[in-house]
């Protein structure tokens, strides 16, 4: 993510006027009032992912308006979606007011005029609303709506978020359009929950939005040795041969998926410097391997070496570290 603004690169009276430019220029005109204080303090953080935009900010309390007026000046007709990470975030439009903290999230409309308070921090997601397989007209019945995002197809969309954001160094180039495309389908299918209108998402974006639900589950509960594909299928409400076709669609394999990610989750715990003295058994525990023989065979077979011998790889001991330094 690219930082645009923060607030210690500006003196107290410049930094609000600094901030309205940056989001006049990164989302769209709106007008902005300090609250409480002269001195406005925040950053803002953004990430292109194709035609989605990402954002993470921070601020003081302020007030924020979008008129009619700036509407008839810029239109990207674009949605927002913004999930609250600390702070109370009061949001007007369409007639509607709603009051939203961590653990919901709320939709803006950048065709209708709204107001907000709020103090804290959030994460936003915006694309055009042409992109969407729900028209604008149905958009708005939820626009300014608390909607939950600490369960369901919500907390999916914000899990996303979340690792888009918290990993975004590891991404390439050519990873981004990608990520705006898994965005897009779940942010579809959160509004087609709630309008109740599930039908009207395209069969590949119903695919995607399911391959990251099933992905999102697997990672959640790897370190359960019970995890299995039946209990897999089951949990999302589909057989286990729809779920072998759907990892096959994406190039993947359900089986080798869950082997792979429990056996790199022990592989970085092996490397921790901070684990250095947690068996080794504990730490295949941990990550669904009962049987330590099974572990290990399964570890050699993967990197090449047994985990034992990676550990002393990975971490030499510090006598050995003085010793070559002597």
């Amino acid at each position: 993510m690219e930082r645009v603004f923060d607030s210690r690169n500006f003196s107290g009276q410049e930094a609000l006027a600094a901030w309205t430019e940056t989001a006049r220029r990164e989302v769209m005109p709106k007008t902005f009032r300090a609250v409480d204080s002269d001195v406005f303090r925040g950053w803002f953080d953004e990430m292109s992912l194709g035609p989605v935009q990402v954002s993470s900010m921070a601020y003081s309390s302020i007030t924020t308006s979008r008129t009619s007026k700036s509407i008839r000046v810029s239109d990207p007709e674009c949605l927002q979606i913004v999930v609250p990470r600390s702070g109370p975030h009061f949001i007007e439009q369409n007639r509607r007011s709603s009051l939203v903290g961590p653990g919901e999230l709320v939709l803006l409309s950048s065709s209708r005029p709204f107001e907000s308070y709020a103090i804290g921090e959030a994460t936003l997601m915006r694309f055009p609303i042409a992109l969407l397989p729900v028209s604008a007209r149905r958009v708005d019945q939820l626009v300014a709506c608390r909607l939950p995002a600490d369960k369901g197809i919500g907390q999916l969309l914000v899990d996303y978020l979340t690792r888009v954001t918290d990993n975004h160094t590891c991404y390439t180039p050519a990873d981004m359009p990608r990520l705006g495309t898994i965005g897009l389908d779940l942010a579809a299918a959160v509004l087609a929950h709630h309008l109740e209108r599930e039908d009207d998402i395209p069969a590949d974006s119903r695919q995607r939005a399911l391959y990251a639900r099933v992905t999102s589950y697997i990672q959640d509960h790897l370190g359960d040795p019970m995890l299995s594909i039946d209990g897999i299928a089951g949990a999302h409400h589909i057989s286990v041969r729809t779920l072998h076709r759907l990892f096959q669609a994406h190039g993947a394999n359900v089986r080798a998926s869950i082997r792979e990610q429990r056996l790199e989750r022990c592989r970085r715990d092996l490397g921790d410097p901070v684990q250095r003295d947690v068996p080794i058994r504990a730490i295949a525990a941990r990550w669904g391997y009962l049987r330590p023989a099974d572990f290990t065979r399964a570890f050699r077979s993967a990197y090449g070496v047994a985990p034992v011998d990676y550990r002393h790889q990975a971490l030499p001991c510090p006598r050995a570290r003085r010793t070559s330094r002597e």
